[in-house]
C-alpha cells in the first residue's frame, strides 16, 4: 500500500537548470582598450570555472595564435571548455576547411559554430545563397558530433534576421537542431532588439525546438542586454551568454555580473530556477568583478549594479538616516549577498547621520551628540565648496576626520619640490622624446631628504620621488602603486579649479582613494599623492614623528 505523505506538507517543485555560457575569453577581447595575455585568459578562465559558470568560451583556435596556444595547453575546469569558430566556407567541404579543422582539433569539449541567419547578412557579407549557407551549416554540425564534440550553433543576427524573413531565420535555427546541435543559440548580434520582441520571437522558435536547447546572446547597444537576456528566459530559453562587466565590442554583451544575481536573488527567477553560482560563491562576485578590472588594468564601474562601489552607497541625508533605521528602506537586496559593503557617503548634501555612519565604517566611533561632529560636518561643507568631493575619497575624509577630532598623528613635512617636462622636438614636427624629472625634499624625524626621480609624466615622476625614500617609513609603503589617476576642472576655463582623485591599492588587496584641489593640476595631485601616503602609514600603524624641539 502506498505511503500517504505527511500532512501539512507541501513538496516543492522541482527547479529547472538554467545553463550560463560565458564568452569573456573571446567577445571580451574585442572591447576598445581590452587585450589578453596568455596569462590573463587563462587566470579569468579559473575565475569563472571558480564562481561556477557551466560553459566557457576560451576564443577561436587558429585565428590567432594566442588562442591556439590557449587550446594547446588548455586550463584544467569543471566547465565545459568551448572553441569558437564559423562554419564551413563557401566553395569548401567541411573535410577541406582549415577553420572546421582548427576546431576539431583544438581538444575543446564542445564547439561553438557561428552561422548567419539573416538572408541580407548571407547576400551581403558571405556573398552566398541561402541554401548553400544552410549546408554549410548542417555539413559543419555533423562533422563535429561525429568526433564527439558537443555543438552549439550562433544564429548570428537571428532576430533581425527573423524580423526580415522568419521562415529563414527558423529554418537555419531547425537545420542545425536537426543535425544534431546540442545548443541553438538566437543571437541580438547588432544589440538593437528590444525586451518585447525577444519575448515574442523566442516563444515562437521554442514551440518548434525544445526551451531546454535554445540559448540567448545580446549585445548592449540599446543598454537592454540583461532585459532581452531575461525576457528570453521567460519565453522559454534555458541558456544565456554573457561576459564579465558586460565586457565586448561596441556597447558590450549582456553583463553576466548582473544577470547572476538577479537569478539567485530575485523570487521570480530563484523560486522556478536553479544555476550553477551557489549563494556561498555569489558572495565573492563583488571580488571577481574587481579582479578582473585589475588584471585588464581597468578602473571598476562604480555604478555597476550589485558589484559597483556606489551600488549600496547613500548620500543624501534623509536617505542615510532610514538606511540606517533600516536599510530595505533603499536596498532592494543586502550587500552582503554579492561582496559588496554599505556605504553612507560624506558630502555637502551630508547630514549628521552620514558622517556617524562612515566614521563607523573607517573605525572612527563617534556620538551622535559629540560637539566635534558639528564642527567635522562644517569643515566637509566648507572643503567642497572650495571644490573637495570627500564621497569618492574616503581616505582623505578620515584623514580629515582625524586631524578635526585632533587624532591626526604627523609621520613628515614636505619642504618642497620642482618638476621638470621634457620633450625634444624632431626636424620633421614631431618629437623624439618625452619625460619628466621630480624632485622631493621632505623632512622625517627632524632629517631632511631629498630624492629624484623620473616618470613618462610629472604625477607619475612626483608619485616615484615621493615614495622613494621615507627613512623609517619606507618599509609601510613599499608595495603601494596609483592605480587610477583622475581630473576635473571646474569652476573656470584655464584658470580654473582642479580636483584630482587618485587611488592607490598594496598586495593586501586594499585600495583607497584620496582627493586634492588646486587651480594647478600638478599641486592638486600632489596634494591626493600626500593624503594617499599619509592614510596607508595611519592604517599600517606606524608611530608618528617626535614633536619638532625648540
Amino acid at each position: 500500500m502506498a505511503k500517504e505523505p505527511a500532512k501539512g506538507r507541501v513538496k516543492e517543485p522541482a527547479k529547472e537548470r538554467l545553463t550560463l555560457y560565458d564568452t569573456t575569453l573571446r567577445d571580451g577581447a574585442q572591447t576598445t582598450g581590452v587585450d589578453f595575455s596568455l596569462d590573463d585568459k587563462r587566470q579569468i578562465a579559473a575565475m569563472l570555472d571558480d564562481l561556477g559558470i557551466d560553459y566557457i568560451e576560451g576564443g577561436y583556435p587558429g585565428a590567432n595564435p594566442l588562442d591556439t596556444e590557449f587550446f594547446a595547453h588548455r586550463p584544467k575546469l569543471r566547465a565545459r571548455l568551448a572553441a569558437f569558430g564559423m562554419t564551413r566556407r563557401q566553395g569548401r567541404s567541411v573535410d577541406n576547411d582549415p577553420g572546421v579543422a582548427a576546431l576539431l582539433d583544438s581538444g575543446a569539449d564542445v564547439v561553438t559554430f557561428v552561422a548567419k541567419s539573416w538572408d541580407f547578412q548571407v547576400r551581403v557579407a558571405l556573398r552566398s545563397t541561402e541554401e548553400d549557407n544552410l549546408e554549410g551549416l548542417r555539413q559543419s554540425v555533423k562533422a563535429a558530433v561525429a568526433r564527439g564534440k558537443e555543438v552549439a550553433v550562433d544564429c548570428e543576427h537571428f532576430f533581425d534576421g527573423f524580423k526580415a524573413n522568419r521562415d529563414y531565420a527558423l529554418a537555419c535555427a531547425k537545420a542545425a537542431h536537426e543535425a544534431g546541435a546540442r545548443w541553438i543559440v538566437l543571437c541580438d548580434t547588432n544589440g538593437g532588439a528590444l525586451p518585447h520582441e525577444i519575448e515574442a520571437i523566442v516563444a515562437e522558435v521554442v514551440r518548434q525546438i525544445p526551451g531546454d536547447r535554445v540559448g540567448v546572446h545580446c549585445h548592449d547597444d540599446t543598454g537592454q542586454a540583461v532585459a532581452n537576456s531575461l525576457a528570453a528566459l521567460r519565453a522559454g530559453a534555458r541558456q544565456i551568454q554573457g561576459t564579465l562587466n558586460g565586457l565586448g565590442e561596441r556597447c558590450g554583451n549582456a553583463n553576466l555580473t548582473t544577470i547572476i544575481p538577479t537569478l539567485l536573488l530575485k523570487s521570480e527567477f530563484s523560486e522556478r530556477f536553479e544555476i550553477g553560482v551557489t549563494q556561498e560563491k555569489l558572495a565573492h562576485l563583488t571580488r571577481v568583478s574587481h579582479a578582473l578590472d585589475e588584471l585588464l588594468n581597468r578602473a571598476p564601474n562604480r555604478h555597476a549594479p550589485y558589484v559597483g562601489a556606489s551600488a549600496f552607497a547613500t548620500k543624501a541625508g534623509i536617505h542615510a538616516s532610514a538606511v540606517l533605521t533600516d536599510p530595505r528602506t533603499y536596498e532592494h537586496v543586502t550587500p552582503e549577498s554579492v561582496g559588496n559593503v554599505r556605504r553612507v557617503l560624506v558630502s555637502d548634501q551630508a547630514g549628521r547621520s552620514n558622517i556617524v555612519s562612515e566614521l563607523a565604517r573607517l573605525g572612527v566611533v563617534l556620538n551622535k551628540d559629540d560637539p566635534r561632529l558639528t564642527r567635522l560636518l562644517d569643515e566637509v561643507k566648507e572643503k567642497e565648496a572650495q571644490g573637495y568631493a570627500y564621497e569618492g575619497a574616503d581616505a582623505s575624509f578620515f584623514l580629515l576626520a582625524k586631524r578635526v577630532l585632533g587624532e591626526a598623528p604627523h609621520f613628515f613635512d614636505i619642504e618642497r619640490y620642482s618638476v621638470a617636462v621634457d620633450r625634444r622636438f624632431a626636424r620633421n614636427g614631431g618629437f623624439e622624446d618625452q619625460g619628466a624629472e621630480a624632485i622631493v625634499k621632505i623632512n622625517v624625524h627632524g632629517e631632511s631628504r631629498i630624492s629624484a626621480a623620473e616618470g613618462n609624466g610629472p604625477v607619475n615622476a612626483l608619485d616615484l620621488a615621493l615614495r622613494k625614500d621615507l627613512g623609517a617609513y619606507q618599509r609601510f609603503i613599499e608595495d603601494v602603486r596609483l592605480v587610477d589617476y583622475r581630473v576635473r576642472v571646474f569652476q573656470g576655463g584655464t584658470d580654473a579649479v582642479t580636483r584630482v582623485l587618485v587611488e592607490c591599492a598594496d598586495d593586501e588587496g586594499a585600495r583607497w582613494s584620496t582627493v586634492g584641489v588646486s587651480a594647478n593640476v600638478i599641486d592638486a595631485s600632489f596634494e591626493a599623492l600626500v593624503d594617499a601616503i599619509n592614510y596607508k602609514l595611519l592604517v599600517s600603524g606606524a608611530k608618528p614623528a617626535p614633536p619638532a624641539q625648540g
